[in-house]
C-alpha cells in the first residue's frame, strides 16, 4: 500500500551524518513505492508556541503566521511521520523543538491524528547510548499522546564529523527501519 511519509529533520548541517541517514531513509521508502514530503526545521521559519490557544481560529494551525502553517497540513495528510535529528544536549535542536511545541495546536483543538505510523532516527557524537534517554522519552510520550503507532528507532552513537556515519551500522539500521513502512 502506497503511503505518504512526512520526514521532519532537525539538523542544521546539510552535509552531516543526520542528512546522510535522511537520504538513505528517503531512498529506501521511495524505492518501496511511497511518497515523501520533507520538512527541514533548521532551514524554516518556525517561531515559539505562545500558548495563546487560538490554534486553527484563523484557518491555519497557528495564529502566528510562520512556516509551521506549511507543515501542519502535511502532518494531517501523512500516513507516517518520521523524525530524523541529531542529539543536542540530551535532547533535540531548538528548531525542531519549536516545531514539536506547535504540535500543541493539534492537541488543544482535538484534531484526530491517530493511527499514523511514526519513527525516530538520531545520531550523536557521544559513545554511551544511555545519553538518548531524554530524547527517546520525549518522542515516545508525544507518539503516545497522539495515538501514533511507533515503528522503532535508530540511535547511532560515536559520530560527529561528516561521513563518520559510514563507519557504523547506522545506515544499515536506517534502511531496515525504512523497510518497515
Amino acid at each position: 500500500m502506497r503511503k505518504r511519509i512526512l520526514i521532519i529533520t532537525g539538523s542544521p548541517r546539510k552535509d552531516g551524518n543526520t542528512f546522510t541517514l535522511t537520504e538513505e531513509f528517503i531512498k529506501t521508502v521511495t524505492n518501496n513505492g511511497h511518497d515523501v514530503v520533507r520538512f527541514d526545521a533548521s532551514f524554516m521559519n518556525v517561531g515559539i508556541c505562545h500558548a495563546c490557544e487560538t490554534c486553527f481560529s484563523t484557518g491555519k494551525a497557528c495564529s502566528f503566521d510562520d512556516d509551521f502553517n506549511l507543515l501542519a497540513p502535511e502532518v494531517e495528510k501523512a500516513d507516517a511521520v518520521v523524525f530524523i535529528t541529531p542529539l543536542y544536549w540530551f535532547s533535540m535542536p531548538s528548531a525542531l523543538k519549536a516545531v514539536i511545541d506547535k504540535f500543541f495546536s493539534f492537541y488543544v483543538t482535538q484534531k484526530d491524528l491517530s493511527n499514523k505510523e511514526c519513527a525516530l532516527i538520531s545520531c550523536c557524537e557521544e559513545h554511551d547510548a544511555s545519553i538518548y534517554a531524554g530524547l527517546l522519552t520525549s518522542f515516545k510520550l508525544m507518539f503516545e499522546i497522539l495515538n501514533w503507532r511507533y515503528k522503532g528507532s535508530v540511535l547511532v552513537t560515536g559520530v560527529y564529523s561528516a561521513g563518520e556515519i559510514q563507519n557504523t551500522d547506522g545506515v544499515c539500521r536506517t534502511v531496515e527501519l525504512a523497510s518497515k513502512f
